[in-house]
């Protein structure tokens, strides 16, 4: 049974930085693409936006919106997804979850609160 356990959600201020965590149990996790999305209240689920990837490969590439202030990585011996976020922004406000790419497995989910 497939589960991702997303954390390290929480309130910051504006020019702040959060850690996400994604531990994964139930896959391969090394074999697999991972994905970060972020969903904004009042949108719906097949709204999510894409808000990092990163490959099997470690190739990572990052929505326009938080490239060079989110770094997404991983770490396979501990099944973990991560995304260091920095100078965030009120509009970073959301829930962001875990993705396995191309899948619908998917995490409860984080909640992220950008504000002063």
């Amino acid at each position: 049974q497939v589960q991702l356990v997303e954390s390290g959600g929480g309130l910051v201020q504006p020019g702040g930085s959060l850690r996400l965590s994604c531990a994964a149990s139930g896959i391969y996790f090394r074999f697999y693409a991972m994905d970060w999305y972020r969903q904004v209240p009042g949108k719906q689920r097949e709204q999510r936006e894409l808000v990092a990837t990163i490959a099997s490969d470690f190739t990572a590439n990052y929505a326009d919106s938080v490239k060079g202030r989110f770094t997404i990585s991983r770490d396979n011996p501990k099944n973990t997804l991560y995304l260091q976020m920095n100078n965030l922004k009120p509009e970073d406000t959301a829930v962001y979850y875990c993705n396995v790419r191309q899948t619908d497995f998917w995490g409860q989910g984080t909640q992220v609160t950008v504000s002063s």
